[in-house]
């Protein structure tokens, strides 16, 4: 059984990658090996050791710590404590897509959709 460290980094990679458009197949030619181990990692079924975390954030354009973010806030079985916010928001690609879609928008009309939201979700 994965150890819930190992699945919140394999998330962690996923979320980036999706983020910034990479498949696996791009991932694993740049950290220099083969796509099903990128799926691997992914699913926190193969643990990522350092070095290969360290080529992986280097990859990604992130920090080693970025793959660490949110770790604090999960309890022992991996869920979050805040249950408005679906516990695999990082592994929903319609969350990312739009996470993506929000950032191709132009900055000073981004910013007015965010205070929109902001506003809805305060009445709701």
């Amino acid at each position: 059984m994965a150890h819930p460290v190992d699945v919140h980094v394999g998330k962690r990679v996923r979320h980036r990658r999706w983020l910034i458009g990479m498949t696996q197949q791009q991932l694993a030619e740049k950290v220099g090996i083969k796509f099903q181990q990128i799926q691997k990692y992914e699913t926190g079924a193969n643990r990522i050791s350092a070095s290969r975390l360290w080529d992986i954030a280097d990859a990604l354009d992130v920090q080693v710590s970025f793959f660490f973010e949110g770790l604090e806030g999960e309890n022992a079985s991996g869920s979050t404590e805040n249950k408005s916010v679906p516990a695999d928001l990082l592994g929903d690609k319609e969350a990312l897509d739009l996470v993506r879609s929000y950032y191709a928008i132009p900055e000073n009309q981004r910013k007015r959709l965010f205070e929109l939201a902001r506003v809805l979700s305060d009445v709701a």
